[in-house]
């Protein structure tokens, strides 16, 4: 097994080092990816202290400037703690990576590993407004490996000075299934008052998956039964936040739209597929929109739809709904249709 990159990050004091293989796991669904990894100790400067280790998926919602007077704007939606030095189970099996990252070590490395928990949401962040000052990774949900050095693993009673600590951020992600399934489709009917008959709309999606940067071509039927005319078409994909915490609030955000001057006469019909293509670039100034979780400064998309099969999950769930609305004479927006779109993945 060869690693391609490490990553690396070193107490202040410089007597324990963080080692991992890799920074992205994936959630499969029915299980996640091991976090495994080495952290390198130099027993004299422990002063009779222990090395432990802890993983937590945690909920921000405050600036990390803030941390530094004593303000802690977040809430551990998970942790576990290991004890890493001295060591508790030198026998257990180690896999390869595992392997590797101790042989880079040396003698001082002593590894850990986490099983997370499937239920626990992945790596997603709320984007800050174009005029919020500061360091604002603040709200979203991120993962977080520590080594530090404690006499406990977790009590009230003992400071651990940051110089003791050394943190590296990891990502919990998700893939789309490789199977692509035909797309949703809806219909509705709306009569008007002095009106027989009704308009029929029916929407609908070539396919059930859209990858980032694809364009999501949406097939409109209207059959008008009515003596008005439909002067516009608006087709728009909504990108649905639910914040799952203490309560559930969902807020919803418009991430691409577009009307299309399509006249539909009285008893005419209409049959035409439009295409949008919702992207990051056309949103960076959307306050609260969901991203999908980063490393430092680099590039992301949008949120990727969270895939939860049948388990309930805390944190921030994403999905993605694709609406059509007709615009009758009048002016007055008269009716509209929902589609859910399946995920969206880098």
């Amino acid at each position: 097994f060869s690693l391609s990159r490490v990553f690396k990050k070193t107490s202040g004091n410089g007597h324990i080092a963080l080692y991992l293989g890799k920074r992205d796991f994936v959630d499969h669904i029915d299980s996640v990816d091991v976090v495994e990894g080495v952290v390198k100790v130099d027993p004299s400067g422990l002063n009779g202290r222990k090395v432990f280790a802890y993983l937590a998926c945690a909920f921000r919602y405050g600036s990390e400037d803030l941390d530094v007077i004593g303000l802690s704007f977040r809430r551990d939606i998970w942790i576990e703690r290991v004890q890493v030095y001295p060591p508790k189970d030198g026998n257990s099996t180690k896999s390869p990576m595992l392997e590797s990252l101790l042989k880079k070590v040396g003698d001082q490395g002593h590894p850990f590993s986490f099983q997370m928990p499937t239920n626990l949401p992945c790596s997603v962040a709320l984007q800050p407004g174009p005029n919020d000052a500061g360091k604002v990774l603040a709200c979203g949900v991120d993962f977080e490996v520590k080594a530090y050095i404690a006499n406990e693993p977790d009590s009230a009673d003992e400071v651990i000075e940051k110089k003791d600590t050394c943190r590296l951020v990891i990502r919990k992600i998700q893939f789309a299934p490789a199977n692509n399934k035909a797309g949703p489709k809806a219909d509705i009917s709306k009569q008007f008052m002095m009106s027989d008959k009704p308009v029929h709309l029916e929407a609908s999606l070539e396919k059930e998956i859209y990858y980032h940067g694809d364009p999501i071509t949406v097939k409109v039927k209207v059959n008008n039964e009515t003596s008005k005319v439909v002067k516009k078409i608006k087709v728009s994909v909504d990108q649905f936040t639910n914040v799952a915490l203490y309560c559930s609030d969902t807020y919803v955000k418009t991430v691409c739209g577009e009307e299309f001057g399509e006249t539909i006469n009285a008893n005419g019909k209409l049959e035409k597929s439009f295409s949008l293509t919702p992207l990051l670039s056309n949103n960076k100034e959307k306050r609260g929109l969901a991203v999908d979780g980063r490393l430092k400064d680099e590039d992301t998309h949008l949120a990727s739809t969270t895939l939860q099969g049948d388990k309930e999950m805390q944190g921030i769930i994403v999905s993605y709904k694709v609406k059509v609305n007709l615009m009758v004479s009048s002016g007055g927006l008269f009716m509209f249709i929902s589609l859910t779109t399946a995920s969206w993945v880098a």
